[in-house]
């Protein structure tokens, strides 16, 4: 096989991948409400496929789901929000963990 036949391969499974992880990152979207151990597990299966294929997930990917316990993010629902105006910081906590995720403003 040739360098370029194993680029176009790497490029076609890197994309495939991504795909899947959109749907994964979509119907755990949909199963929050009604099953939210369906919901966990499609958030582990797209950061599997990620590490598998070596293919990073967006900064909003990565920003919707807890590092911890991969549970969606999803402000009064499953995360609580605090902003400090004065440090300009942005704090995110899990409801179902309990871990605290900082951002700057």
């Amino acid at each position: 096989m040739k360098k370029r036949e194993k680029r176009s391969l790497s490029l076609e499974k890197v994309k495939i991948a991504r795909e899947r992880i959109d749907i994964l990152f979509s119907l755990a979207e949909k199963e929050l409400e009604k099953n939210p151990e369906r919901s966990r597990r499609y958030i582990e299966l797209a950061r599997n496929i990620g590490k598998r294929c070596n293919v990073r997930l967006t900064k909003g990917q990565k920003r919707k789901f807890c590092k911890n316990c991969n549970q969606l993010l999803i402000p009064k629902k499953t995360s609580e929000i605090k902003v400090d105006s004065q440090k300009k910081i942005i704090k995110i906590r899990c409801m179902n963990c309990g871990s605290v995720y900082r951002r700057l403003c």
